[in-house]
């Protein structure tokens, strides 16, 4: 690469090429780092805008915090502490486990990519190709966008709920407002007037800079920590030990289900990992925040479930607010405020941070081609993506204003699922080859061509086993698909070479990623089957938008606004 420019790709224009040729050349394309040296870390682009770091530790845990805490923490605790019983506490330690070494994954490609947004895109791109990070970024973005408006509209009812703790709005306030929603043309139109308002208030907020909306998630997030804080502490002197007993009733399966429903309540601490172009000290900071972020998480949603467990009988917890019910039963009426309090501040965090991490996506894909360049566009003033961010309230506010999204709850949290175990296999194939070493012989190009199968089987081996248990199958169908896997992943131990990578390193590669792929596909497994649907759909419909547009533009020559990739340099003291 010569004085740092970047590498421009552009398909063949040779006559004699057939369009699957120039398709195929496209669609592998990698993003190659530049080097750097520990002066040259930051985003430098040919317009001179650029996003400004202002994000320190504490401002990029809250932002983890904030983006994977929300109402649920009064909810999702007691429901499946329904079917759990007090088990639901080893639930939530098995699922935060299993986010634990996801997270490592993200800490280590965050530390060796710190100077870019872009987050699993990115890394996908690196490690992998250019069609396979466009995919990975529709099937994220498409969970941002529908998750996005469900969090607004709930949002909106719990805010209207605090508003009818006063006298003159109780039963004052009309269902089209924030309840839910005025249904139309038999329930196909669903008018909710709160829910964009609250967007367009936290767009504003997004546009006018990171510095304010930092200050907006910390104080929000610190207004939901504490409240959550005082419900354990209060409710902890009216915990019964005897309501402990039996620990699992239903037995360690009901355990293992809930640990695979409750996995969902951690997912937000990758969005720490798109926050790497404005955090001050990057590669020291987003592996400690992302780690910082998952753990404080875990301790809350243990306190949250030992106390909801010792306070009520796990069989009389209420399905729709099971905490605010126990403490309303202990006459601590009071309390049950505060938690619709804690609500509004947790879905308000959840929601800004959403806001924030898709306008950061849409950023690096502009920046890239593969979307218009104006979502690469920063304001010179504020230092945001403004443009990418209207968009991204545009989007949510039509979807939470006229439609009730929460039908399509159940096809969520396949971009999460996806994104989780791409980014586990990117750690695995960068650990292989460093992309800016001299050329790729054919006998590596064949390695990692083998690899890439061990990860693939590795996968299938987890979908099989959540399909086995899906269905009820016998526990030595499951015991084959775990073997195989076991095997696969002594494989691509044994036959690859692991390099060690600057900054972070994730420990245990590449069996951690595989653990990691393994229990995520298993997961995809147990999603509803109009989630996979979802999943086929949308990649079809992606493969599309790259043929006819982003294959064409991705990197052109022509960009008035490149960008330059800096591989994470070594930071002082390290």
């Amino acid at each position: 690469m010569g004085e740092g420019k970047p590498t421009a790709y552009l398909p063949s224009s040779s006559s004699s090429s057939s369009y699957i040729s120039r398709f195929c050349s496209s669609a592998l394309r990698t993003k190659t780092l530049a080097s750097s040296s520990p002066s040259d870390s930051s985003i430098r682009t040919l317009s001179g805008d650029a996003l400004v770091r202002r994000l320190g530790l504490f401002d990029l845990i809250l932002i983890g915090v904030g983006a994977s805490i929300g109402a649920g923490i009064f909810v999702v605790t007691g429901t499946v502490a329904r079917d759990a019983g007090p088990g639901v506490t080893i639930s939530f330690i098995l699922a935060g486990a299993s986010c634990v070494l996801n997270a490592l994954c993200y800490a280590e490609l965050a530390s060796r990519f710190p100077a870019v947004v872009g987050g699993a895109y990115l890394y996908t791109y690196t490690a992998f190709n250019e069609l396979t990070a466009f995919l990975v970024f529709a099937q994220l973005m498409l969970d941002y966008h529908i998750g996005a408006a469900s969090i607004a509209r709930s949002l909106a009812s719990y805010v209207v709920a605090v508003l009818e703790l006063f006298p003159f709005f109780k039963e004052n306030i009309p269902s089209w407002i924030g309840h839910g929603g005025e249904e139309f043309l038999g329930g196909a139109l669903s008018i909710n007037i709160l829910a964009p308002i609250l967007l367009v208030l936290l767009t504003i907020i997004l546009c006018r800079g990171v510095g304010e909306s930092s200050a907006v998630n910390c104080f929000m997030t610190v207004t939901k920590v504490v409240i959550v804080l005082f419900v354990i502490i209060v409710g902890a002197f009216k915990v019964d030990v005897s309501n402990w007993s039996p620990f699992a009733p239903n037995g360690f399966e009901a355990i293992l289900t809930g640990a695979t429903v409750v996995f969902f309540a951690y997912v937000g601490f990758d969005a720490v990992a798109n926050s790497a172009e404005e955090s001050k000290r990057p590669q020291r900071d987003l592996p400690i925040a992302i780690m910082g972020s998952l753990l404080v998480c875990v301790v809350l949603y243990i306190g949250v479930c030992l106390v909801i467990t010792g306070m009520v009988p796990y069989k009389l917890l209420g399905e729709d607010a099971p905490l605010a019910e126990a403490f309303t039963s202990k006459g601590l009426k009071y309390v049950s405020i505060l938690i619709s309090i804690g609500a509004v501040a947790g879905l308000t965090t959840t929601l800004l941070v959403g806001l924030y991490v898709q306008s950061r996506l849409y950023l690096g894909l502009g920046r890239d081609g593969l979307l218009p360049s104006l979502f690469a566009r920063v304001h010179p003033k504020a230092h945001t993506p403004v443009h990418s961010q209207i968009w991204v309230g545009i989007v949510a506010s039509i979807l939470a204003g006229l439609f009730n999204i929460h039908a399509l709850s159940h096809i969520l949290s396949v971009g999460s699922l996806t994104g989780y175990s791409v980014v586990a296999a990117c750690v695995v194939t960068l650990r292989w080859n460093d992309k800016t070493a001299s050329q790729v012989s054919t006998r590596w190009t064949s390695t990692w061509q083998e690899g890439v199968i061990y990860l693939i089987i590795i996968a299938g081996c987890g979908f099989s086993a959540g399909l086995f248990y899906r269905v009820g199958a016998s526990f030595f169908c499951l015991l084959v698909a775990a073997v195989i896997a076991v095997l696969a992943s002594i494989a691509l131990y044994s036959r690859q070479v692991y390099m060690n990578p600057p900054g972070f390193s994730c420990p245990g590669v590449p069996i951690v990623p595989a653990v990691c792929i393994f229990f995520n596909i298993f997961l995809f497994a147990q999603l509803h089957y109009e989630a996979w649907v979802r999943f086929v759909i949308l990649s079809l419909i992606s493969i599309g938008i790259y043929a006819f547009y982003g294959q064409y533009h991705a990197d052109p020559l022509s960009s008035n606004e490149t960008i330059i990739y800096h591989r994470a340099p070594i930071e002082e003291g390290q």
